[in-house]
């Protein structure tokens, strides 16, 4: 059974920087990419940031320069550097890992982890 575990989360002020962490475990094959999602209280999960197996990341607009997305392959973790945090931010966010195996494309999700950003 493939667990996401995520820690690192918390409340911070503008401004402020947060380093969000998520570890895997389980057999995981083929995995497409690992990345964050994040969900603000009554707007639907959004893409944060992505990086495919070969390294390529992608982020959302409203991030871009702020977050950094690393991961290690070997390990199967995924990390997500915060900078210049805004209240805007604030959301639960979701390591989410995307892989294929036997031709099944399957979305496995972590439990969330808090992030408040204060004004």
């Amino acid at each position: 059974q493939v667990q996401l575990v995520e820690s690192g989360g918390g409340l911070v002020q503008a401004g402020g920087s947060l380093r969000l962490s998520c570890a895997a475990s389980g057999r995981i094959f083929s995995i497409n990419a690992m990345g964050w999602y994040r969900q603000a209280p009554g707007k639907q999960r959004e893409l944060v940031a992505s990086i495919t197996s070969s390294g390529s990341a992608n982020y959302a607009d409203s991030v871009k320069g702020r977050f950094t997305a690393s991961r290690d392959n070997a390990k199967n973790t995924v990390d997500l550097q915060m900078n210049s945090l805004k209240p805007d931010d604030t959301a639960v966010y979701y390591c989410n890992i995307d892989s294929t195996t036997g031709g099944v494309r399957n979305l496995y999700w972590g439990q969330g982890t808090q992030v408040t950003v204060s004004s």
